[in-house]
């Protein structure tokens, strides 16, 4: 999970340069890209504050953030929050972990989020794909409706292959990028 120091936007202050937080990031842009990448997320069937919560952990350095941090930088009510956080955390995209030496949580952004979030997604299809074939069989493979079940079943099957390598290939790829991590 990725750890935080602590500085998040309740510490940002105008800096000289124009930018508008302590560590020289443009506030003003960073909500642009929250919104914006909520915007898209909610038009892909996210709801909208899980979707606005999740992008401003995404956009924070430390990968996570306390309620209160959330509610002030995107500027919504701890019960908004509440509610967002729950659905991440249902659907395992953040986890909940306590802030040492108090009594505060902070909502972390799981390490290979994305990684992750398709492997489940992998473990759906293949629940998919068996209740498709025991579907097809009911219907009868003779059956036009039967034949359609039996093709998507086929698809899904596909995709759980071609999902398995595509992840592969993302780890191989992802070791030779330069992402400034450890």
């Amino acid at each position: 999970m990725v750890k935080t120091d602590g500085n998040g936007p309740a510490d940002a202050a105008p800096g000289r340069d124009g930018r508008d937080g302590r560590d020289g990031r443009d506030e003003g842009a960073v909500s642009r890209f929250v919104e914006r990448f909520a915007a898209q997320l909610t038009e892909a069937g996210m709801q909208r504050m899980a979707a606005r919560v999740f992008a401003q952990l995404l956009a924070s350095d430390g990968g996570a953030m306390t309620s209160a941090e959330l509610g002030e930088a995107l500027r919504i009510s701890p019960a908004a929050v509440s509610g967002a956080v729950s659905y991440l955390t249902q659907v395992n995209m953040v986890s909940r972990e306590r802030e040492p030496g108090s009594r505060r949580d902070r909502y972390v952004l799981h390490n290979e989020l994305w990684y992750e979030t398709f492997t489940r997604r992998d473990q759906v299809l293949t629940q998919w794909e068996k209740t498709l074939r025991e579907g097809a069989a009911g219907l009868g493979a003779d059956s036009p409706a039967g034949a359609r079940v039996a093709e998507t079943a086929a698809f899904f099957e596909f995709m759980q292959g071609e999902m398995l390598g595509l992840m592969d290939r993302w780890r191989a790829h992802r070791a030779t990028l330069d992402l400034g991590r450890d």
